[in-house]
């Protein structure tokens, strides 16, 4: 075993414990903001192990769509909507910690088991691959539906936020005798520059 080959085992084993190590604080500690504060760094432990196989633009993606925009707007909300309300205890608890142990446990078994079954032996590359050209070449040719389906729903979906973001300016009550215009939402009137160096 050569230095590199010993500093991948290494930076493999040091990931793989952070991996875990949060994921179990996401899943176990009481306090929100600590379990997502925790999902970050899962997201970064994972996007490190994509490092470790050489998938640069992968590990990329994950931190900057994971740790920069899902996990930022998890925090995001659960600040703005963290109300600390007091639960009452719920009866036979223990009965659903039970049963969350035994999946939790099966699923633990079943990756497992298959990835100890799973032969890892890859074949030697014949050279450094250029995984953002392929991707893109895949991206704009046999993927070229999904990825557009991809862009409009993006699109719908920010349509949608912006709409339900000022629904507060669209009127609920209809006033009678009113002609059905299309509705119109308000702006705030804006200040011309002469007028601000004129007063």
């Amino acid at each position: 075993m050569n230095l590199s080959e010993g500093v991948q085992i290494v930076s493999f084993v040091v990931l793989a414990a952070l991996t875990l190590c949060a994921a179990l604080g996401v899943v176990l500690l009481e306090e929100i903001v600590y379990s997502a504060f925790l999902l970050g760094a899962v997201f970064i432990g994972i996007s490190g192990l994509f490092i470790l196989l050489n998938a640069d633009f992968v590990a990329a993606a994950q931190i900057l769509i994971y740790v920069g925009a899902v996990n930022v707007l998890i925090l995001f909300a659960i600040m703005l909507v963290n109300k600390r309300e007091p639960f009452a205890p719920s009866r036979n608890l223990w009965i659903r910690r039970s049963a969350t142990a035994v999946v939790c446990l099966g699923i633990f078994a079943l990756l497992g088991t298959m990835v100890i079954a799973t032969p890892w032996a890859i074949a030697p590359s014949p050279g450094p691959v250029d995984t953002v050209l392929k991707i893109g070449i895949h991206f704009f040719s046999d993927y070229l539906l999904p990825f557009e389906l991809a862009s409009v729903l993006l699109l719908m979906a920010m349509v949608g936020a912006i709409i339900l973001a000022r629904r507060d300016f669209i009127p609920e009550v209809t006033i009678p005798g009113a002609t059905s215009e299309p509705l119109a939402l308000p702006e705030r009137p804006r200040e011309l520059p002469s007028e601000r160096v004129g007063s």
